[in-house]
């Protein structure tokens, strides 16, 4: 019997309760947190997770009142056994969606910009259209692996496509970068009238190093232009902010400032120019993809997006 065989042979044999006390203490870093998250005693979940490394007979993680850490075994032990999980709910919610509608919990993870332009404006909306899911959105800008901390889907915004990571890819907008100025920066400074003019103005940049704008024309011809920095921030909203007080120009994601170019506070620059597009793409492990309150919830925000462009 290879290993995997071994892993799914003691699966069968074991508490499944012991199995998700075990997954939880691993996800949330120990026994208290899981204790916080499952509502169950610190106790409870040590003694279990004891009895469980008793019955297979093996040291799954190493602890002392400072540390807990898995063991090799630990590690596959916890990949299996979630996997393990995952089926178990996913059988559950196949039998459920026939009789109800989506329910259960879904986590969300994506930067603090994609979250409030693209995740703040329409999650009350999914709350309302199904009552019985908990969605769980988690805000951060480092780097998250779904897969190892357990979240259903990740919501990324990005320049160039991802990479082949193994995850369900869903596209859900691509929109382009564009030139934007208060009215007043234009009526002092003048609008520009080609793409080589920028460098003679204020520019609000994204970073030290991106001081130089690519500018590609409907038509497909590109142009490098280097504005004079004027201000240098990498949150989108410090910028807007910058932009619509006349500091000078910058190039955003059309979404980012919809608002402010709808009322008049911005105004495009070179309209017939963009300086690139951003992509917004949710990725879902392959397991809990199939869930039915993660298909629902990619569903309505992926749909939210086609309604809106439509509208448009």
């Amino acid at each position: 019997m290879d290993s995997k065989s071994t892993y799914v042979y003691f699966l069968r044999m074991l508490n499944l309760n012991d199995l998700v006390l075990f997954a939880t203490a691993v996800d949330s870093g120990g026994f208290a947190a899981a204790s916080r998250r499952l509502g169950v005693p610190k106790s409870t979940i040590s003694k279990r997770v004891a009895a469980l490394e008793d019955e297979l007979g093996v040291r799954l993680i190493h602890r002392t009142s400072r540390s807990f850490v898995l063991t090799d075994t630990g590690r596959d032990f916890h990949e299996h056994a979630r996997a393990a999980l995952i089926e178990t709910e996913a059988a559950e919610n196949a039998v459920r969606s026939r009789v109800a509608e989506p329910s259960g919990r879904v986590r969300i993870t994506c930067g603090v910009p994609t979250a409030q332009e693209y995740l703040a404006p329409r999650l009350p909306a999914l709350a309302r259209a199904y009552p019985r899911l908990q969605v769980e959105v988690d805000v951060s800008d480092r780097f998250v692996d779904l897969v190892q901390e357990g979240y259903d889907i990740g919501v990324r915004s990005h320049f160039a496509p991802l990479p082949d990571s193994g995850l369900i890819q869903r596209q859900a907008a691509v929109e382009a970068i564009v030139p934007v100025a208060a009215p007043a920066y234009l009526d002092e400074r003048g609008m520009p009238q080609a793409p080589l003019e920028l460098s003679a103005h204020d520019g609000l940049l994204t970073g030290p190093n991106n001081g130089v704008w690519t500018l590609r024309a409907d038509g497909g011809a590109s142009v490098a232009a280097t504005p004079r920095p004027r201000m240098v921030a990498n949150e989108s909203r410090v910028l807007v902010a910058a932009a619509v007080a006349g500091l000078g120009i910058a190039v955003l994601p059309e979404r980012l400032c919809a608002a402010e170019l709808s009322d008049g506070r911005l105004r495009r620059v070179l309209p017939s120019w963009n300086a690139g597009s951003v992509t917004t793409t949710l990725v879902m492990p392959h397991r809990r993809g199939q869930l039915p309150g993660v298909r629902a919830t990619v569903e309505f925000l992926i749909g939210c997006l086609a309604r809106e462009r439509a509208a448009q």
